[in-house]
């Protein structure tokens, strides 16, 4: 992984690519032996999280479980954790965030040329989706065969607050904003300026709102990056995981601040899967919010 640091007027800005994102660090310090050491944290601990739970590689924990057949894995208190805030999430939402739905991308191309699945191809996908099949302890978990769990929803946001709590730990006076391909979280208030100030890109020209942050973690989930064109309809790339399609009427974009970057992009995710309600559940979160129809 190679970290790059650039010196700016606030101190130093690091960069590293991971998690399929370009990742970023603004450090409110002129030191840059400070700059490298909490580069060198955060690099590691990101490293750490992608090599454990991506589901890209053929040698970690994620494909053990999706490999199971059936059987069960043992699991560590990191993982077991992850599975309730997953097991949480699907609660919450009445089965609308489920980590087993990762499955229907074998059916859902998002690039150019990619065609609509057929009703058929979701059929036979379904019966492979649903998080309460799914048994697990504080040792263990297990799949029923043909299942998959997929952290992707949940697994940048998660580094970015394990970066940034690692960072609160070992530099606990010192302001840094994490930037994981937009999902943010800051460790402490800046100190040179009144708050950090984001760009958040509305996809229409020459208009970006700002977002000001002191504290906290801010996502945005939409369907302006990765979607599917079709005889001039967008399909997102976020989908029902109990019809296994595309969610309809959905905005373009749903902005989300809360206390943490998992919440954040929780809620954003969510947002987005009540489609044409989108507002009226954010409404009832009691978070600030941005969303673009």
């Amino acid at each position: 992984m190679t970290i790059r640091l650039t010196e700016t007027d606030f101190g130093y800005t690091g960069r590293f690519d991971a998690m399929a994102s370009p990742c970023e660090c603004l450090i409110e310090s002129k030191d840059i032996a400070t700059a490298r050491a909490v580069m060198q944290l955060v690099s590691q601990e990101t490293a750490r999280i992608e090599q454990k739970y991506s589901r890209y590689r053929q040698d970690n924990l994620c494909f053990q479980i999706n490999h199971s057949n059936g059987a069960s894995v043992p699991i560590d208190s990191e993982t077991y954790q992850l599975l309730l805030f997953a097991d949480s999430c699907f609660k919450s939402s009445d089965g609308l965030f489920d980590i087993t739905s990762g499955v229907l991308r074998k059916v859902w191309h998002f690039q150019p040329g990619a065609t609509l699945p057929t009703q058929a191809q979701i059929a036979t996908l379904l019966p492979y989706i649903g998080w309460s099949k799914v048994t697990f302890s504080e040792h263990h978990v297990c799949l029923p065969p043909g299942f998959e769990i997929d952290f992707g929803g949940i697994g940048k946001e998660y580094a970015v607050d394990r970066c940034a709590q690692i960072l609160s730990h070992h530099f606990p006076a010192l302001a840094v904003l994490l930037n994981f391909g937009g999902d943010l979280r800051t460790t402490i208030a800046p100190q040179t300026r009144v708050a950090w100030h984001i760009g958040v890109d509305c996809k229409v020209p020459d208009l970006t709102r700002m977002v000001e942050l002191r504290s906290g973690g801010v996502c945005t989930s939409g369907s302006t990056e990765r979607y599917l064109m079709v005889d001039g309809k967008r399909y997102s790339h976020i989908l029902n995981p109990q019809t296994g399609y595309a969610v309809s009427d959905a905005p373009l974009t749903v902005t989300v601040l809360s206390d943490q970057c998992l919440s954040s992009g929780l809620l954003a995710t969510l947002a987005m899967l009540h489609g044409q309600d989108a507002e009226a559940f954010l409404q009832q979160q009691a978070v600030k919010y941005f969303i673009q129809w």
